[in-house]
């Protein structure tokens, strides 16, 4: 095995890895791979220099060939009929009264297949509509449902941040995120204050996480005592990123303090 190329087939999608065997490919270069779902046009995101190729335990899949001219505009010409049915298929819905939204449609390269992703709250029977479909399009029709962090991930957006969605620019695989998250960063816990336009809590709750917990650990808990210059108190607030706390002294009044005035402190 000469080399591993990583290749990805939407901006943010999940990179497979593939043999590129004596092709010469660069960033950004357009290849034809097989997939599970057929022969797909996907780019090489990582080349073979940037692997380590100690990390694979069996050779991967070779790579079909380097896209040529015509495999591109194929493939844009496949992404036009793949619009036109994917509005064919939210004609068919409404018709059909199927409590169903579908998101997208992809073709693959080859056109003989075409995956729509949808979502739905409850079991669909959509037998009707996968008949209706194939006739229409004259292919093999695969409905695939979706999440809503998936559907949010396809369709893109602007985060509360103002800048365009994580999921859809940069982040790959989602990972579990909690209320403690938000908890331990002393954010508000208003479900509608931490949801994203997935309606789920956002992603990026996880990001600063862990440096919280560790900045943490250094500060007194909340309602313990302390001893500071002014004599003794009780920890109001804490502020890790500032590594300093608020405190109520004995006569009543409240100041902010470094940890570094502390004269003790109980563990947190």
């Amino acid at each position: 095995m000469a080399g591993v190329v990583g290749i990805r087939f939407s901006k943010a999608g999940k990179i497979q890895y593939y043999d590129p065997g004596d092709e010469e490919l660069d960033i950004n270069d357009y290849v034809v791979v097989d997939t599970e779902r057929g022969e797909e046009l996907g780019y090489v995101a990582i080349a073979p220099s940037q692997i380590i190729m100690s990390k694979f335990k069996s050779a991967p899949p070779p790579i079909v060939r380097h896209a040529s001219r015509e495999d591109i505009e194929e493939r844009d010409r496949l992404r036009a009929d793949a619009d036109k049915a994917f509005q064919e298929c939210k004609a068919l819905v409404r018709e059909l009264r199927l409590e169903m939204k579908p998101v997208d449609a992809l073709f693959t390269l080859d056109g003989q297949k075409l995956t729509i992703s949808y979502t739905a709250d409850n079991r669909i029977d959509f037998r009707e509509l996968l008949q209706r479909m194939g006739r229409q399009v004259r292919a093999r029709v695969e409905l695939r449902q979706i999440g809503p962090r998936d559907e949010t991930k396809k369709v893109g957006g602007m985060g509360r941040c103002g800048r365009e969605l994580c999921c859809s620019t940069w982040l790959v695989e989602f990972q579990p995120v909690s209320m403690r998250m938000a908890k331990e960063q002393d954010l508000p816990l208003s479900p509608a204050g931490l949801a994203g336009v997935c309606g789920r809590l956002r992603c990026c709750l996880r990001y600063e996480y862990e440096q919280y917990r560790e900045l943490k650990r250094g500060l007194p808990k909340i309602g313990s005592k302390v001893e500071t210059a002014q004599g003794p108190a009780t920890v109001v607030v804490g502020h890790p990123l500032k590594q300093t706390i608020t405190v109520r002294l004995e006569d009543g009044t409240w100041t902010e303090l470094p940890m570094t005035e502390l004269l003790q402190a109980s563990p947190s």
